[in-house]
C-alpha cells in the first residue's frame, strides 16, 4: 500500500534521559566585529577547586577565518580531544597565561588570585583587546570592556577556547609537579581533593605546592608540623568550591 503523501512525518523524539547540550558559538564575537570592535578575547582559569598547584589562566582571540572545529567547554571533552584542540588553537590564535601561584592564593584568597591571573592573561596578549569575555560572574580589571558570562565555557566559543588552553596548560604543569613531589599523584588528580589526595596528604603531609588555608592542608600540617600552625580565620573548606570549576 503506497503512502498517502500528505500524511506527515512524525517528529523524531529524543532518547530518553539523553540531555541535548548545545556547544558554544561565535555568535557574540561576530556581533561585535560588525560593529568595529576587534580583537576580542576569552579567558577562563584552570584550577580553583584543588588543593595544590596553581590556578591557570588563559586568554584567547580567536581568528575569526581559521577557528578550530570541535571547541568546546574543556570539561565536556576528553583528554586527548583537548590536546588536539589545544595544539589547533595555538597554531591558528593568539594566546596567553598566566598562574596565580599557591603562595598568592594563600595571600589574597583563591577568587582574587583567580581575578589577578585572569587580568594578567589578558595584559600579555600580543595586541590588547577592545572587549574581553570571561567565564563566570565577575569581571576582570582591564583596561577594554569587559563582560562576564555565567558558564560562559559552554556558550561563547571564544571562553571555550581559553578553557582548553588554561586546562591542558595546567594538566601538564601538575604532571612536572609530580616529579618533583613524587607520592601524591599529582599526574593523576591534579591535585583535586579526590580519596587518593586526601590519603597521600594524611600520610606524607603538605608539600610546598600546596595550599596553606585550604582545611584538609591544614589538617595535614598539624599532624606532621604543628609547631606551624596559627589560628587562623579564613580557612578554607574545597567542599564548598563548586565541583564545576574544576576545568
Amino acid at each position: 500500500m503506497s503512502r498517502d503523501k500528505s500524511e506527515k512525518k512524525k517528529p523524531v523524539k529524543p532518547a530518553k534521559g539523553v540531555i541535548a547540550v548545545t556547544p558554544p558559538s561565535f555568535r557574540r564575537e561576530r556581533a561585535l566585529i560588525k560593529r568595529g570592535v576587534w580583537p576580542i578575547a576569552g579567558c577562563d582559569e584552570a584550577g580553583r577547586g584543588p588543593l595544590a598547584g596553581p590556578v591557570v589562566a588563559a586568554a584567547v582571540v580567536l581568528d575569526p577565518k581559521r577557528i578550530p572545529k570541535g571547541i568546546d567547554d574543556s570539561k565536556r571533552l576528553t583528554a586527548e580531544r583537548r590536546e588536539e584542540l589545544f595544539e589547533q588553537i595555538c597554531a591558528t590564535s593568539a594566546f596567553a597565561v598566566a598562574f596565580a601561584s599557591p603562595a598568592r592564593i594563600d595571600r589574597d584568597n583563591i577568587l582574587r588570585a583567580s581575578l589577578w591571573a585572569l587580568a594578567r592573561a589578558v595584559q600579555a596578549l600580543p595586541e590588547a583587546p577592545k572587549h574581553v569575555f570571561v567565564d563566570g560572574r565577575d569581571k576582570v580589571a582591564v583596561t577594554c570592556d569587559c563582560e562576564a558570562v555565567i558558564g560562559g565555557d559552554g556558550i561563547v566559543m571564544s571562553i571555550a577556547a581559553a578553557s582548553i588552553i588554561a586546562k591542558v596548560t595546567r594538566d601538564r604543569l601538575m604532571c612536572a609537579l609530580a616529579l618533583d613531589c613524587p607520592g601524591y599523584g599529582f599526574e593523576q588528580h591534579k591535585g583535586y581533593a579526590v580519596p587518593e589526595h586526601l590519603e597521600a596528604l594524611d600520610r606524607l603531609g603538605p608539600s610546598a605546592h600546596h595550599r596553606s588555608f585550604f582545611a584538609p592542608v591544614i589538617a595535614a600540617r598539624q599532624k606532621h608540623f604543628p609547631e606551624t600552625i596559627e589560628p587562623d580565620l579564613f580557612t578554607v573548606d574545597p567542599t564548598i568550591e563548586a565541583e564545576a570549576t574544576a576545568a
